[in-house]
């Protein structure tokens, strides 16, 4: 699958304060385009609003950042047409209850529908739905997900997936809108060893073909490139998702 050429990322004195206290702050880095970047911490330290915030979901109470040459906060609504997520508790969850069939349909549909220059609207159906199909072929390649292995094929319900292969879907759905940026929560939560070496590898290969990815995880390999939060307590992240809303 080509990817488009991935977004540059930067932050310099990055904050985000609830009304009880910071859900991240000071944070600072930059990364260039096509990076694998780890955001990295304990459970409660800022992690997901930091990943929202750099997504132009979340809006900030101090310093600023970059992504793909776009300000933060200024530009959110421009970044969040270059960027995607994948799974995010709370956010963009998959539904147990949906097959991967209606998962991957749906997403084609939003995508067409919202995403769509005017020139392809108006090619006649036939190709639009080949087109479509295209894509979601070459997502499910990118993201190492072969539906012919599940139990059902694409008619096996979300429930019915392990968790690196929800994660594959998840990982899918992002890319059918081509993302210039791609980013996702909890990369290596209750995964075994093994599973977690596989997502990091299908994480790695992402980047290498050209889109930069942003992955919160507990512990990053060695050669991530890695962003660090803070410990906070849940209060004060509860609060930040509170006060900041999601821009």
């Amino acid at each position: 699958m080509e990817s488009p050429h991935g977004a540059a990322l930067g932050a310099a004195d990055f904050g985000l304060k609830g009304p009880r206290g910071w859900a991240f702050r000071k944070v600072g880095f930059s990364a260039p385009p096509g990076s694998l970047v780890a955001i990295e911490g304990p459970s409660g330290s800022g992690r997901t609003c930091l990943l929202l915030a750099l997504t132009g979901r979340m809006r900030t109470t101090e310093g600023g950042a970059q992504v793909g040459g776009l300000e933060l906060p200024r530009k959110a609504a421009a970044v969040r047409r270059i960027a995607a997520l994948g799974p995010v508790t709370g956010v963009s969850e998959l539904d147990p209850a949906f097959t991967v069939a209606e998962h991957l349909r749906e997403r084609t549909l939003l995508q067409g529908r919202y995403g769509a220059s005017l020139r392809t609207l108006l090619r006649p159906r036939s190709e639009r739905r080949a087109a479509a199909r295209a894509r979601i072929d070459a997502a499910l390649e990118a993201a190492g997900l072969d539906t012919a292995t599940l139990p059902k094929a694409e008619r096996t319900s979300v429930r019915d997936l392990e968790r690196l292969e929800a994660l594959r879907l998840s990982v899918a759905l992002a890319l059918i809108g081509t993302p210039r940026l791609l980013a996702l929560d909890d990369a290596d939560l209750k995964l075994s060893p093994a599973e977690r070496a596989d997502a990091w590898g299908l994480l790695r290969s992402l980047s290498d073909a050209g889109t930069t990815v942003l992955a919160v995880c507990g512990e990053a390999p060695e050669d991530v490139q890695v962003v660090r939060t803070a410990p906070t307590t849940e209060e004060e992240t509860a609060d930040a998702f509170a006060e900041a809303g999601r821009a």
